[in-house]
């Protein structure tokens, strides 16, 4: 077996942003080629995410972030960041699996 480096690190450099190896990270990567990097550290009640679109500026999501009352009918927002249904759907799915870290459980 080799020896390979975890993604948490190596994610870390790339966006700028602190990521431990036990964070909870997800990433998705969207139909035009954007990427996003979502990382939630144990204990915290706000998670990280990271949009390419976005030039990797960081913005902090919760539970409730996720909106569809933005200026346009059916706009969805995150934030102050427009994301689409894809990516909702990705930082939903992200934001249940880091729960229990939140809740502070193993």
């Amino acid at each position: 077996m080799t020896d390979t480096p975890a993604i948490e690190p190596l994610l870390a450099r790339l966006y700028g942003g602190e990521i431990a190896d036990k964070d909870y990270v997800g990433y998705f990567m969207n139909e035009y080629g954007e990427e996003l990097v979502f990382a939630q550290r144990r204990g915290e009640k706000t998670a990280r995410l990271w949009h390419s679109d976005a030039d990797w500026k960081m913005f902090l999501v919760g539970d409730h972030s996720i909106r569809l009352d933005g200026p346009m009918d059916g706009m969805i927002t995150v934030a102050d960041l427009i994301i689409n249904r894809e990516e909702a759907t990705w930082l939903s799915s992200c934001l249940a699996a880091s729960r229990h870290l939140r809740q502070g459980r193993t």
